[in-house]
């Protein structure tokens, strides 16, 4: 059984407290509760000693630099440069993954209908609930990428100031008419302008 004591207490200071946990369960004139109690504070201490070494390296590069350290810092360097490349590489990942969000909600919005708010199948060129055309590029926030009805100005899930799209282009069907229409020769939809 001290064996056992034994290789938890070698196991680090996070098993500190599980093993003053265990010593509680245990008789207090046990050798072995006695044995893990010791190596509980043993191990407590040696990482307290641990957080003061780090302690003490953090004001010596301030005091001094960590040139002053030679080959000591010559690896803090490299992990440092390696922990600039790993930071780098995290935003990147973020990047991607808020543009991967960005595009699905565009094609969700794609789908929505813009007169009923019904969400349709991808590939559906027409509302299935109100029969309205879906797809309208015009209205879609350039913010957060939320499609939002025809003839709005400002985007309904984050409030940003929506484009006008330049005069002649339908906000409802994306053809262009030439300057001066004042409906759509495509799908009959007003133009702005």
């Amino acid at each position: 059984m001290a064996d056992l004591f034994g290789n938890l207490g070698n196991l680090g200071g996070g098993l500190g407290g599980l093993m003053k946990g265990l010593s509680n369960f245990m008789p207090a004139d046990d050798p072995g509760t006695q044995l893990l109690k010791l190596q509980s504070e043993v191990s407590d201490l040696k990482k307290q000693e641990t957080d003061i070494y780090i302690e003490i390296g953090k004001r010596a590069v301030d005091q001094f630099g960590l040139d002053a350290f030679g080959d000591v810092a010559s690896r803090m360097k490299l992990i440092q440069a390696n922990l600039a490349d790993a930071e780098e590489k995290l935003r990147a990942a973020k990047g991607e993954q808020q543009a991967r969000e960005s595009a699905a909600q565009a094609a969700k919005a794609e789908r929505t209908c813009p007169q009923c708010g019904h969400e349709n199948p991808e590939g559906t060129k027409f509302c299935q609930e109100c029969g309205g055309k879906l797809g309208t590029q015009a209205n879609v926030c350039p913010s957060c990428g939320t499609g939002n009805p025809a003839g709005v100005k400002f985007c309904q899930e984050c409030g940003a100031k929506l484009q006008s799209e330049p005069s002649g282009i339908c906000p409802s069907c994306g053809q262009e008419n030439p300057p001066g229409t004042r409906f759509c020769g495509g799908c009959g939809s007003k133009l702005e302008g």
